[in-house]
């Protein structure tokens, strides 16, 4: 018997469109746990550059906004393989990446 481990996934891969490379995997929103996707949106709406303009918009009505971007398939969820980092990219930035 083999020491080696094998992953099984079902998300979609990203394929880099220079090298065929996979650079990356969607992951559905709704299988991370209620505390890991709001860290998720918790980290991606405290980033630097992230201003709401000239009035000030409170943490949950960012998250809120986020949520509804995901439940509206606007933003999804994505896990770069090569940086091994979760982010959120809107869904139109993705959609010619998927594979076939």
């Amino acid at each position: 018997m083999s020491d080696e481990t094998y992953v099984e996934r079902d998300e979609p891969a990203l394929k880099d469109e220079d090298d065929d490379a996979e650079t990356g995997v969607l992951i559905p929103w709704e299988r991370l746990s209620e505390s890991a996707l709001r860290g998720v949106i918790e980290e991606f709406v405290t980033r630097e550059g992230t201003e709401y303009g000239d009035h000030d918009v409170s943490l949950d009505d960012k998250v809120r906004e986020v949520e509804r971007q995901l439940t509206k398939k606007d933003v999804v969820v994505l896990f770069d393989l090569k940086t091994e980092a979760v982010n959120l990219v809107r869904a139109r930035e993705v959609r010619h990446l998927l594979q076939d």
